[in-house]
Order: structure tokens, then C-alpha cells, then sequence
């Protein structure tokens, strides 16, 4: 087994318990509640799968980065919100409910729309949107599913699984930095002066400016709306890269920067949703 063999690994174990932790949090009703609101809805896609891909593209265009590293930030851009996102909502103080209403809702729009948008966006993909969907329905949606109908069904099992499934989510997050750094480190390095960092930086403080747009929303609603379009899902992404039939290392290191240098931009961001918590009541 090679270094990216063990990588891959590990990025499936974070993805999927992460993603099954959430489902074993998940309140279905306040969830289903918080998506009938049509505000909420066109706000989170919008700014998800239109608002994203359109600054990405700019981006390719703006920037001079070699192609596996513009192919790499508009899939960067498909992935929307990080399964570690509650805990920087906790960091912003902001609305985890909202949080926890839009989290299913990103992980369901990953899953249908990456595949259908992935091949648009990116001239001459010649992977299907089938086999990229297929991984991100058996790693990204299945565990999801598998724990909200735990608990729904099975309430006292899931209250007893949850916090062992939340120490595994936290282990396997921190396990996927790790392996990004010490196995890739040095690959990662070599980015520096590619304006790869610079698209990912640029790109998450563009959707954090999401911030400043949430109409109607208050200061807890936008904080939470922000963190999780600007975060990134980088096991959902690792998924999906796996169906490319040739891998050019440079869309690698793209990928594996989707963990640690966006993290670094969210934790600013967070910290300064947290100064303007009850500061704030409604967006413009």
C-alpha cells in the first residue's frame, strides 16, 4: 500500500464518519421545518452551486494557474460545507439549527449536482457523471442516511452511538490532516508559488463575504449561512477525483489543500462572526 493508497483511506473514514455522526445528531423534523423556508433554500443554493462555481471559473481565469490546479478549485468549488462545520459554528457562536438544516441539504446537492456540474465546468473531463456519483451516493449520502434513520427509528441506540461516533468524526478529522501533512507535505510546498493557495484563499473569503447578503437573516442565521458555503467538504472532493481514469499530482495537491488551508481561513472568519455575535440583528 503507497502513501495516496492510505490517504484515500483515510479520507473515506473521515468522510463517512463524519457524515454518519452528523446523521446521528440530525433532528429530521426541526431540519425539514428549516428547509420549507423558501429564503433559506435559495440563499444556500445559490450561493452553493452558483455563486461558488462562477467565482471559481473567474478565479481560472483571473489567476495564472497551471490547469490540474483550476481543475482542481472548480471541484474545490462543487463541495460545499465541511462535516467538521459545527464545530466553527460553535467557534462564531452562531445558529447551529440553521446549521444543522443545511448541512443534509449541501450533502444532498454534493451527490447530484457535482457529478452533473463537474463535466461542464471542466473542458475535455471524460469521466461520466455516473462514476463520479456513484462513490460520493456510497461514502457521502449512505452514511448520512444510515444514521438519521438510526435515529428517527432507534432514539436510546442512537443516543448511545452518538458520542462514540463523534470522538471517531474527530479522530478521523484529525487523522486526514495529519496524513495531508506528513505524507504530501513536501508536495504541498511546491504549490506555494502556483497561486494554487492563493485561489483557495481568495475563493473562501469570497464566500464568506456571503455574510453580508443574508437578507432577512439574522446575525446568527448569516454567520452559520456563510461558514457553511465558504467551508469545504474535502472527502466528498477525494471521493470524487478517484473516478478520474488519470490522476495529475498537481490536482492531488489541490485536493489535499482543500483540508488544511481553507481550515486556516475558517477559523479567522469564525472568530470574527463571533466579535459581531448580538452586535447584529438583520443582513441588508
Amino acid at each position: 500500500m503507497n502513501a495516496q493508497d492510505a490517504f484515500g483511506i483515510v479520507a473515506v473514514f473521515y468522510a463517512v464518519a463524519n457524515l454518519a455522526s452528523m446523521g446521528l445528531e440530525l433532528d429530521l423534523r426541526e431540519t425539514l421545518r428549516s428547509l420549507r423556508s423558501v429564503r433559506l433554500l435559495a440563499l444556500t443554493l445559490g450561493w452553493s452551486w452558483i455563486a461558488g462555481p462562477a467565482l471559481a471559473v473567474a478565479l481560472t481565469k483571473v489567476l495564472p494557474m497551471a490547469e490540474p490546479y483550476a481543475i482542481g478549485l472548480l471541484i474545490f468549488s462543487l463541495a460545499p460545507t465541511a462535516p467538521a462545520l459545527p464545530l466553527f459554528i460553535r467557534i462564531a457562536r452562531a445558529d447551529m439549527s440553521l446549521a444543522a438544516a443545511i448541512m443534509p441539504l449541501s450533502v444532498v446537492g454534493t451527490v447530484v449536482l457535482m457529478p452533473l456540474l463537474a463535466p461542464f465546468l471542466i473542458p475535455g473531463l471524460t469521466v461520466s457523471s455516473w462514476a463520479i456519483g456513484k462513490p460520493l451516493l456510497l461514502t457521502v449520502l449512505l452514511p448520512l442516511v444510515i444514521g438519521t434513520a438510526i435515529k428517527v427509528y432507534a432514539v436510546r441506540a442512537a443516543e448511545k452511538i452518538f458520542p462514540v461516533a463523534k470522538k471517531i468524526a474527530g479522530i478521523s478529522t484529525l487523522l486526514l490532516l495529519v496524513f495531508t501533512l506528513v505524507f504530501h507535505g513536501r508536495a504541498l510546498l511546491t504549490a506555494l508559488g502556483s497561486f494554487a493557495v492563493a485561489g483557495q484563499v481568495l475563493f473562501t473569503v469570497g464566500m464568506a463575504l456571503s455574510y453580508l447578503f443574508g437578507f432577512g437573516l439574522k446575525q446568527a442565521q448569516r454567520s452559520s449561512l456563510a461558514l457553511a458555503v465558504c467551508s469545504r467538504n474535502g472527502g466528498a472532493m477525494f471521493v470524487a477525483i478517484t473516478a478520474f481514469p488519470i490522476l495529475d499530482p498537481r490536482l492531488l495537491v489541490m485536493i489535499l489543500m482543500a483540508v488544511p488551508v481553507p481550515v486556516i481561513v475558517w477559523f479567522f472568519v469564525a472568530r470574527f462572526f463571533a466579535s459581531r455575535a448580538g452586535k447584529t440583528v438583520e443582513g441588508p
